[in-house]
């Protein structure tokens, strides 16, 4: 075992406790930045009413998309940075970070300027109806503001993750949480600000977290930042793209699907007894939710990044085989427990946002009960893309990444089941989705390990 590999604890440190503190704060990380946007639905439904709620929905995809990008970045690095100090290249690490700093703020400028040029057309597109998208331009032109600094807090939470030290980027998320709780109230039912009050309690919380995660540059443990490494290196900045690429395309084939599920609400939802706006708020509830638990799955699944990143840069494939096992088990126990929570209580879970709409509860229960049919298996291909990430096989976990919304979900709702079924068969594709893509990652993830035994980096013992 080389020196780097007894002093840093991923090469040895016991996989359940590393998991234990790498998986804990990063779940709690993305599951407080999931918060902002449900925390303002709820509030802006028993503020303001249903067609707020239908507004905040079609603007969710310009959160999306930045989470999307900034995963691209964040993720790329930290995965690039892990399999570098496991290979002992601290000056390659430390290259990919000034690079990725660079990357992150031109991104995050560029993304404000074209989505305040584009509002109204882009909030068409990403589904509004006539009666919700006044609202939709007021909340979504503030909402974007905030971005580039929503942005550099999810990034840098990977980075920081990657340094050994998840706690911290586990801190600054939850006080701009708090943040965006305590205000959302206040802006909403005393000074009335509606939309905009919420909008606002959003970004004061997202600028706090982004600017903390900031200051932890120069306390970096194991890398250190240094303003040549600003200039962007070619080969770099590709390592960062396909280490990351993946990450990007879950996001955003998330967001694709919902932007095809908010027009497919918005038109069988007209075709129905309950309408397109409580179509369209349901499906956005729903969405929030999901991106909620997701983020359960993702914080475990990003938390052995370092774990397996690191070891197999160090040769130790018998720990990333652990590490993947104990994951894969974790996250299969949270599908099904979150599957039971969605099939027992979806009407008190929808009560939460609009408790005075008989017809509103109703289509929700069905909903629920539609869309997380096979949600118990949802879990262990997202530890699979992380596994591929982390081990530098991107187009695998990209593979996989894409599988779900792009290669299942949106071709079968949009030219299958919807037209047969209407909204119910939009809804359906959805656990269809989830059961073919649990299919593949296993099968995929199943062949990988078997060439490993057969390349003798796995032994028999070593699997058992």
């Amino acid at each position: 075992m080389s020196e780097i590999q007894k002093t840093n604890p991923l090469g040895s440190e016991k996989i359940s406790s590393l998991l234990l503190k790498f998986s804990i704060p990063t779940a709690l990380t993305l599951l407080v930045n999931s918060l902002y946007n449900i925390v303002d639905q709820i509030f802006v439904g028993q503020g303001v009413g249903l067609t707020a709620i239908a507004a905040t929905n079609v603007v969710f995809p310009f959160t999306t998309i930045a989470s999307a990008l900034a995963l691209l970045l964040g993720d790329g690095c930290a995965a690039r940075i892990s399999l570098c100090l496991g290979r002992q290249e601290k000056k390659q690490a430390e290259q990919t970070l000034g690079n990725t700093l660079f990357l992150l703020a031109f991104v995050g400028i560029a993304l404000v300027s074209l989505s305040l040029l584009n509002m109204e057309s882009l909030l068409l597109l990403f589904g509004a109806t006539t009666t919700a998208l006044p609202s939709a331009i007021e909340y979504g032109n503030i909402v974007v503001l905030g971005l580039p600094f929503m942005m550099c807090n999810i990034s840098l939470t990977a980075i920081i993750r990657s340094d050994g030290n998840p706690k911290y980027s586990m801190c600054s998320m939850m006080v701009g949480a708090a943040i965006n709780i305590i205000l959302d109230p206040i802006f909403i039912f005393v000074l009335h600000m509606g939309v905009k009050g919420a909008a606002i309690a959003t970004i004061i919380g997202q600028i706090v977290s982004g600017l903390i995660c900031l200051f932890y540059l120069p306390k970096l443990r194991h890398i250190h930042f240094h303003w040549h490494f600003l200039r962007l290196h070619g080969q770099t900045v590709w390592c960062i793209f396909s280490l990351g690429f993946s990450s990007f395309c879950t996001q955003i084939a998330a967001t694709l699907a919902q932007v095809v599920m908010n027009n497919l609400m918005r038109r069988y939802g007209a075709l129905s007894v309950y309408g397109s706006d409580i179509a369209l708020s349901c499906y956005g509830m729903m969405v929030k939710l999901y991106q909620i638990v997701h983020s359960m799955f993702v914080g475990v699944a990003s938390g052995t990044q370092p774990i397996n990143g690191f070891n197999f840069g160090a040769k130790q494939y018998h720990r990333v085989w652990q590490t993947y096992r104990m994951a894969a088990g974790v996250s299969l126990v949270i599908s099904i427990v979150w599957f039971s929570i969605f099939q027992l209580f979806s009407a008190q879970i929808a009560a939460l946002f609009i408790d005075n709409d008989a017809r509103y509860i109703e289509f929700a229960k069905h909903s629920f009960h539609l869309y997380f049919l096979a949600f118990f298996i949802y879990g262990p291909p997202q530890t699979t893309v992380s596994f591929f990430q982390a081990i530098g096989k991107p187009l695998k976990a990209m593979l996989i990444s894409l599988s779900r919304q792009i290669v299942f979900l949106i071709p079968l709702s949009t030219l299958v089941l919807a037209p047969a079924f209407g909204l119910d068969g939009a809804l359906i594709a959805a656990p269809i989705a989830d059961m073919l893509t649990f299919i593949l990652s296993t099968l995929l993830v199943l062949l990988e390990f078997r060439k490993w035994k057969q390349m003798g980096m796995l032994t028999q013992k070593q699997v058992t």
